[in-house]
């Protein structure tokens, strides 16, 4: 059976697995073939039906879950730890976001890189305020 797998890019490609094909063999050929963890592989059919299914037992054929030649598969990924995201926080509060700026000047140039001393610059100035 030829395949079509979707990413969540968009992408296509395609893979061919026997008809007695398990949902093992099928992620071991998408992981062959595209270089992916077979492991993080979360598969979904988008049966004709108007269904879409979810291809969770490793060992069932693909052919009981109603892959057909020319199905469409979409492909996600587990993610890579347990903690949960922002989104399954029970809090109301937004997520903590820190991001560092670093900005360079040509007056770094003179500034002594073991000094931990943070210093406040006024961006419409040239001079530092220590």
């Amino acid at each position: 059976m030829k395949l079509v797998i979707e990413i969540l890019t968009g992408s296509l490609f395609y893979v061919e697995v026997g008809e007695d094909a398990t949902v093992a063999n099928l992620k071991k050929q998408i992981g062959d073939q595209e270089n992916l963890p077979t492991d993080r592989l979360i598969l979904m059919l988008d049966a004709a039906d108007q269904q879409r299914y979810l291809l969770v037992n490793d060992e069932t054929s693909v052919k009981d879950y109603g892959v057909k030649d020319s199905s469409h598969i979409y492909l996600f990924f587990e993610p890579l730890n347990d903690e949960p995201g922002p989104e399954s926080d029970d809090s109301n509060e937004p997520p903590n976001e820190h991001y560092d700026v670093i900005s360079i000047s040509s007056d770094m140039e003179d500034a002594d890189p073991s000094s931990d001393k943070e210093e406040d610059v006024d961006p419409g100035s040239d001079k530092k305020d220590k």
